[in-house]
């Protein structure tokens, strides 16, 4: 506002008090030295006076101006940029914007002026415009405080993850872009409030319930395979990392339990999963180890499971007693059902591993739902329980990792996640049965459909244009086996299988342009066939005599063999199992005795 609106400098123009200067190149207010003024505003002029005002002014300054010409213009070019007294705009040069008056400390800001040197009546701030205000505060704030509530609480649940070394016993933690195989450890540790009653309250701890959880590449289906904790297995020499971070090798068994590859001789969870990649031909990517107190704490912060009974059930082993039909179950009652055998089915481990994979099918039905996903209260329950309640490998350390495996996993349906067993039969070296064996016959063949990533479940493992691209690969013209050249690597077999198949393929089969090329840079799971396109023909003669699949054939490019002519490359893995056995893997799982987790069956 201008001097003569403040009440100050009554014979003052406006104009006169805005001047340029020259050190900063801006317009400037210019105020001559007054007596201290009053914060209330001064009476105002009505309009006609304002309006006077300004023509007196007017007057004034052409009168001034006299017959100077160059003077007059400069001049009214400056009034003509001046704003009329009770409006608040100033000279600008060329260009460049004024800015607007600063008030004073003490001085309360006044409103803008209205048109026509009327100016418009000082507004109070609404309520309205307060409660906005004010409410916009109180959100910032609330986004601030959650934001570092939520960075606490991360650090919290942080703070409760348990991890042990792997020992380098996993490929080295789960992948986005690959299928993903989890080692699920239930131990039969006694810790914890309520559980020193139940069985051997010193134990060290033994794998009592384990599942190889394989959740396909394209996420479309899930196999959980229960391990028999009675199955007569070979324990592997096992390198763990001790309390103290020494490092200790414990030495391998023969022929003993599955359950003793962990707890016993102070073996570790790496000791186990050591033991499913000796078994199975499987490594893990992970583990997860559950005690007593995970199978309590998981059903109550859900809420409980719904489980189903053909008959009544009370076993004073595990202390369950639920009368037939469906029961919705949690805490010690959940344990009690997951530890009970001698009431259902055969009344050994075999049958209580059918009553957990039940108890699982429900659980995840839970974790899935609306009822659990929508409920903050609970999926904060869920976080406290999952966080305390399970000891993780150390490439699984973090609430941010577990939360991304998570999210891998909660792309499942559960329709397609399918529940089943190593095939096994009692152990025939025993007069009273107390031990299984593998089933030789059906066993390797449920490793070999899990290996190749072959769901248990009627669904589409692929893309049907990318399957189609795979097949299409053992289509067309085939070579003369004179004519195909190929190096031979050993990826992953036995030792001395390159030298073997190099000898079959010349002596048998006729491909006698083939080398020897040693051992491969890398271990390979599957044996592959690399090919130039312009060598299609060889390598469909190559798969068919070596009995490969259209996945088994990686179209890239050739090597120079030894006579600097261009071949292909046979690599072999740790699938090939001899010269002349084929190498076709199976496109359909093993008919074995399973369960989907999206259907509720009842125990018998």
């Amino acid at each position: 506002m201008d001097a003569q609106g403040r009440g100050r400098a009554d014979d003052i123009d406006p104009a006169d008090q805005w001047v340029l200067n020259p050190n900063t190149g801006e317009y400037e207010l210019r105020l001559t030295p007054s007596a201290p003024q009053s914060s209330v505003p001064g009476p105002r002029r009505s309009a006609s006076r304002a309006g006077a005002a300004a023509r007196a002014a007017g007057a004034s300054a052409a009168a001034g101006a006299g017959g100077s010409g160059s003077a007059a213009g400069a001049d009214g070019a400056a009034r003509s940029r001046t704003a009329t007294p009770g409006r608040e705009t100033r000279p600008v040069s060329p260009g460049r914007e004024v800015p607007p008056q600063r008030r004073r400390r003490g001085t309360p800001e006044e409103p803008p002026t209205g048109r026509r040197g009327r100016r418009a009546p000082v507004k109070k701030k609404s309520k309205a415009k307060k409660a906005v205000l004010w409410t916009g505060g109180i959100m910032a704030f609330v986004v601030v405080a959650a934001a570092t509530g939520a960075y606490l609480y991360i650090e919290h649940l942080n703070d409760n993850i348990q991890s042990v070394s792997d020992d380098g016993a996993s490929t080295g933690g789960f992948s986005k872009d690959k299928a993903i195989n989890i080692l699920l450890i239930g131990t039969d540790k006694r810790t914890g409030a309520g559980n020193g009653s139940y069985g051997d309250a010193g134990s060290a701890g033994h794998a009592d319930t384990t599942i190889l959880l394989h959740v396909s590449k394209d996420r479309s289906n899930a196999t959980a395979l229960s391990i028999p904790r009675d199955l007569i297995v070979d324990i592997p020499d096992c390198q763990t990392t001790q309390e103290d971070g020494t490092q200790k090798v414990i030495p391998g068994e023969t022929g003993v339990r599955f359950n003793t590859s962990l707890g016993q001789e102070g073996r570790t969870p790496s000791c186990t999963m050591r033991t499913v990649t000796e078994l199975t031909g499987i490594k893990p990517d992970n583990f997860m180890v559950a005690d007593f107190n995970a199978v309590k704490t998981l059903t109550t912060a859900v809420g409980g499971v719904e489980v189903c009974l053909a008959k009544d059930i009370d076993d004073p082993d595990s202390h369950l007693k639920l009368s037939k039909g469906e029961h919705v179950i949690e805490g010690e009652q959940a344990l009690a059902f997951v530890r009970t055998r001698h009431s259902v089915g055969f009344g050994g481990d075999l049958s209580r591993i059918g009553l957990q994979q039940q108890f699982l099918s429900a659980l995840m039905r839970k974790l899935k739902s609306n009822d659990t996903l929508t409920s903050p209260t609970k999926m904060i329950k869920l976080a406290e329980a999952g966080t305390k309640a399970l000891t993780v490998d150390s490439n699984l350390d973090s609430i941010d990792k577990l939360k991304d495996l998570g999210l891998e996993l909660g792309k499942l349906n559960t329709k397609n996640l399918t529940f089943t067993t190593i095939p096994v039969i009692d152990n025939p070296a025993e007069k009273v049965k107390a031990t299984v064996v593998l089933n030789e016959t059906t066993a390797p063949q449920v490793f070999q459909a899990i290996q190749n990533d072959v769901s248990f479940t009627a669904v589409k493992q692929q893309k049907k244009k990318e399957a189609a691209a795979v097949a299409a690969r053992l289509k067309g013209t085939k070579a003369d086996p004179s004519e195909v050249r190929v190096q031979v690597y050993n990826g992953g077999a036995a030792a001395g299988s390159a030298q073997e198949t190099l000898t079959w393929l010349q002596t048998e089969e006729g491909v006698e342009k083939s080398e020897n090329a040693g051992n491969a840079s890398t271990t390979l799971a599957k044996t592959t066939l690399e090919y130039a396109p312009d060598q299609a023909d060889q390598a469909r003669r190559l798969a068919a005599i070596m009995g490969l699949s259209g996945s088994a054939m990686k179209p890239g490019k050739s090597v120079t063999n030894s006579q600097g002519l261009p071949t292909m490359t046979l690599t072999l893995g740790k699938d090939f199992k001899g010269a002349g056995v084929s190498l076709t893997a199976p496109t359909a799982a093993p008919d074995v005795e399973k369960s989907t987790a999206d259907k509720v069956e009842c125990a018998k």
